[in-house]
């Protein structure tokens, strides 16, 4: 049965280190099917840049292998992560790149898969509202539940999985919805009743961004599942964001993020994500952009859904593209090449999830 293995690059937070290594001496192997997939909890102390140079040369080391051989030690790994930071700042934009890279390996993190520290702790100090001890043993707390739910994750099992395609876009001209489409058609001829695809179209007026209700507010709204503002958001996404196994986000790039009115959808998802856990739901994204940024916008969600919202992250969970004019998509190079191995990343995920219920 394998254990969670720790992958540490740290200088100076030996107490953090000499504190995971106890964790998980303690953590108990579980008779499962499942502990046959590699576990990896990453360890990573940042520098004065936000950066760590042993770990920038493991994922450089790693990315050349897996160009190579098509595998490395990211592959088939389920991975959580722990950052530090003697600064206010990095751990979540250092957090995201990582995290990007290594799903890009085949590696795929469980929903809320960070715990972060910055300086003297800071990050902490909401959790001490509803924790009375000090910084340093609400982060070993923390630690404590990452590592636990690490070791209890497993694929869910169902027996009918239901996918939600969100999306802005107008299938005319948008290149993601192109793609999308040249994506979904060889899916929709594969999958049987065992799966059901919804598309839901966040049009122009049907969504506005979260106007910052009181605490208070947003969590009497949230236990009716519902919202203060109503409309479309309680009526249509709320139950279909909670009817879903996969979501699949269709991205372009608008100055290096996803479009408005996907960002209202993700900051409107508060009232629901205080009420229900998203971390028995999986993410998905087809991302186009007009010239790069590509990995920008895949940050973006990552951060907002798998490290925010507790959204799980499928290795490979991004099908991306660069194309500028209208219908341009539909010439990219090798584009068969990529539809097909992003149909198998979803094959792969769903017969993982279905086979085993």
């Amino acid at each position: 049965m394998a254990r969670i293995e720790p992958v540490v690059f740290v200088d100076e937070a030996v107490d953090i280190v000499e504190f995971v290594k106890r964790v998980l001496i303690s953590v108990p192997d579980l008779p499962t099917p499942s502990q046959v997939t590699l576990k990896k909890l990453f360890v990573i102390e940042l520098d004065e840049i936000g950066d760590n140079a042993d770990a920038q040369l493991y994922l450089k080391s790693q990315m050349l292998r897996y160009k190579t051989s098509g595998k490395c030690d990211f592959t088939e790994c389920v991975a959580a992560l722990v950052v530090l930071s003697s600064d206010e700042c990095y751990t979540k934009s250092y957090a995201k790149k990582f995290i990007y890279l290594a799903n890009a390996m085949g590696c795929e993190f469980i929903g809320h898969p960070l715990v972060e520290r910055v300086k003297d702790r800071q990050n902490f100090k909401t959790w001490s509202k509803v924790m009375d001890m000090p910084l340093s043993d609400i982060e070993k707390v923390q630690i404590e539940r990452l590592v636990h739910r690490l070791s209890q994750y497993e694929a869910i099992k169902k027996a009918h999985l239901n996918f939600l395609v969100l999306h802005a876009g107008h299938k005319d001209i948008s290149n993601t919805l192109m793609l999308w489409d040249q994506i979904k058609a060889p899916l929709a001829d594969h999958f049987d009743d065992t799966i059901s695809i919804q598309e839901l179209h966040v049009e122009e007026g049907r969504i506005t961004d979260c106007y910052g209700c009181s605490f208070e507010t947003c969590m009497y709204y949230s236990l009716e599942k519902s919202c203060f503002y109503g409309g479309f958001v309680v009526e249509s996404l709320f139950p279909s964001i909670e009817k879903a196994d996969v979501i699949v986000w269709i991205c372009p790039n608008y100055n290096d993020s996803v479009s408005a009115k996907l960002m209202a959808v993700i900051n409107r998802l508060t009232a629901l994500y205080r009420k229900i856990s998203f971390n028995d739901k999986y993410i998905l994204s087809i991302i186009v952009s007009g010239n790069s940024g590509n990995d920008s916008v895949a940050g973006q969600l990552i951060g907002a859904l798998n490290i925010n919202k507790g959204f799980r992250l499928p290795p490979h969970f991004a099908a991306m593209a660069i194309a500028n004019d209208p219908g341009e998509i539909l010439n990219v190079e090798n584009l068969d090449k990529r539809v097909s191995g992003y149909v198998n990343i979803v094959y792969k995920l769903t017969n993982k999830i279905i086979s085993k219920s």
